[in-house]
């Protein structure tokens, strides 16, 4: 799996580099059915405010190209850290719903 890491309005430093790698790299085991080798996953992480009454807001994004098809996902917190698992289970849920149609579709064939 490629991946690409962007940052935008704040510094990356290698521990949230790290933690955002693995987390897409975890998704590797439900993409078994799928190309893995060729899947593509872009993770852009963003500081949306400079100054906000609330604090800091964090915004994380994973778009994942897999045989052709775009995941994607954005969550939003006041932790860059949870943003990042928010998309990590939404990917998930994506990539699980995925298998499911895909297997729905190959049992309608045999039935027919």
């Amino acid at each position: 799996m490629n991946i690409a890491l962007k940052a935008t309005n704040f510094e990356l430093t290698e521990a949230l580099q790290d933690y955002a790698t693995k987390k897409v790299e975890a998704l590797k085991k439900f993409l078994v059915r799928f190309d893995v080798d060729a899947a593509q996953a872009h993770i852009e992480l963003g500081k949306i405010t400079q100054h906000h009454r609330k604090g800091e807001i964090f915004r994380a994004e994973v778009n994942l190209t897999i045989d052709g098809r775009l995941l994607r996902a954005e969550e939003t917190d006041e932790d860059v850290y949870i943003a990042i698992d928010e998309v990590h289970d939404e990917l998930k849920r994506q990539i699980i719903s995925l298998k499911e149609k895909r297997i729905e579709k190959s049992i309608r064939r045999v039935k027919r």
